[in-house]
Order: structure tokens, then sequence, then C-alpha cells
């Protein structure tokens, strides 16, 4: 129970760092994280800069509120079904960013283009089908296009990312807000050239590995 208790609190921070960095607008997106065998995910329609951790909703796998005394968030079905289908995620975050956004109107995959997104996210984010918010087809949708990356598009809606921690999603999600909006501007000199995919997995497992202090180098 004191672990799920300090889950609802990165999640309620999650949900306001997900507002400062203008990755929403309002109350629409949503952030979850697991916790334990079960999940804690942002309320529905709740302002987000007003949260705190006795707002957050806690359910399991199956669709059962276990606590809280707000709606969950609607797209429940579609953290639930990323945990079920994925085991090495902890950590969800769908944002409605503008740029990212932009890509999921035009329904194209953001490409690998710069290094930071190749070292963050590892692969291009490709766009699910699109489905009604909120449903089942749509957690369908997103889970297949998904498959074992870091993030998908959802067709006219938004952005979802996945991770291990709170954190890690919230880092992918800029980093892909940012690529989205290098890739427009590059398509006004002629377009991006796309890094070579043995390049983008060299970069990915660096950054995984070695990055900053992840890794002493042995002397």
């Amino acid at each position: 129970m004191l672990e799920t208790e300090k889950t609802k609190e990165r999640v309620a921070l999650s949900a306001k760092n997900m507002l400062d960095e203008g990755l929403v607008v309002e109350t629409w997106g949503n952030v979850s994280a697991r916790a334990e065998e079960n999940m804690v995910i942002a309320p529905s329609g709740l302002d987000y800069k007003k949260l705190n951790f006795t707002d957050m909703v806690v359910m399991d796998l199956h669709g059962n509120v276990l606590e809280g005394k707000w709606k969950p968030s609607s797209e429940h079905p579609l953290h639930r079904l990323i945990y079920q289908r994925r085991k090495d995620v902890n950590a969800v975050m769908h944002t409605h960013s503008i740029y990212a956004t932009t890509f999921a109107v035009a329904r194209k995959e953001i490409l690998t283009v710069v290094e930071d997104f190749s070292q963050v996210v590892g692969g291009s984010v490709k766009v699910a089908d699109y489905a009604m918010p909120g449903s089942h087809k749509l957690a369908v949708n997103c889970v297949e296009a998904l498959q074992d990356n870091s993030a998908v598009l959802i067709a006219n809606h938004g952005l979802v990312a996945v991770g291990k921690t709170l954190e890690d999603v919230l880092l992918t999600c800029k980093v892909i807000e940012k690529t989205a909006l290098i890739t427009l501007y590059a398509n006004m000199l002629g377009g991006p050239v796309v890094i070579d995919e043995k390049h983008v997995q060299k970069l990915h497992k660096y950054f995984k590995e070695q990055y900053g202090q992840r890794k002493q180098e042995n002397k």
C-alpha cells in the first residue's frame, strides 16, 4: 500500500509537469503508472494545476476501480491494455501536444531524423488507425501499432508514450514534440534526411546503457 501511495504522488506531479511543458491544454491528455498488480491513473476532467495524490484513481487491469473519489480518465482502457500486453512498461503518458498531433492529424509517422530522438525513442513513431476516444477499439489499435516501441501516434488525436518510469515517458514526449517541429521546418528546406537504421540502433543502445552517469568506464 505504501508503494501505491507513493505512485499516486508521482502521477499527480507528472500530470502537472505535462501541463507545464505545454504537452496538453486544460484537462485533455492523461497519465498513469503501474502500482504493484494495479495502476494509478489521473481522474477525468479535473484541473491538472489543482491535482494532488488524493485525487488519483487506483484501478485493477480489468477495469475495476479500487480506490478514488473521481471517475478515472476516459482513456483507461488504453492504459490498462498497454500494461497487460507490455510487462516492461511501468508508466504511460498520453498528450495532445501541437506538433506531434500535427503528424497524427496528417497520419504521418515521425521519423528518426535527429540524434536525441534516435537515442530516446529508438525508432520511428507510427500512427495507429483511428477509433473513437476512450473505446476498446482505440486501445487495440494503439497497442497493435505500438508493438515493442516507445511511442505511438493516435490518428487525429495525439501521442502515447510508454516507459519504465514517469520521468522516462515525459522525456520521450518532449523529445518527440521537438523532433516533430524540427521535421516540419526541415520540410521547408526540401525534406529531412533519415538517420540510417544501424546508427539509430547504436545511438539507442548507447543512451540506454552508457549515457550520462548510467555506466562508469572500467579503468
